[in-house]
């Protein structure tokens, strides 16, 4: 397992150790069934086969918290999702990659200065 299969370890940690409740917790992921690129606000839901997302969910004890869902696309081929997930972006999308990860980070301010549901508003609109 890589360690973002274990990602529930370090969030229950944090979660514990801040006195941070579920509905206060904002996970950002990669989503292969989200276009390249595209970003959307989530609040609860399924795991959807991701093992971060799962190691997070039994160890916080609920699957209802807020999620930032960062479309990477399905892998090419037949290529394993894992796999494709853990490679690095190729070098010629280095800089579309990099106004998205600053589009996230707005969005993650946005969180924080207009609460979730005027945040994903602004996001899905946008």
């Amino acid at each position: 397992d890589s360690y973002m299969n274990l990602s529930g370890n370090a969030v229950s940690k944090l979660m514990q150790f801040y006195g941070v409740k579920p509905d206060h917790l904002l996970v950002v992921h990669d989503e292969l069934d989200i276009e390249p690129h595209v970003l959307r606000l989530k609040r609860g839901g399924g795991e959807g086969g991701h093992n971060g997302l799962r190691s997070i969910s039994q160890l916080i004890g609920t699957k209802d918290y807020n999620r930032l869902r960062f479309g990477v696309g399905r892998p090419p081929g037949r290529m394993d999702a894992a796999a494709f997930v853990l490679s690095d972006f190729p070098k010629k999308d280095l800089d579309e990659w990099a106004v998205t990860v600053r589009l996230a980070a707005d969005a993650i301010e946005d969180v924080v200065t207009l609460g979730f549901d005027q945040a994903q508003q602004k996001l899905h609109t946008a």
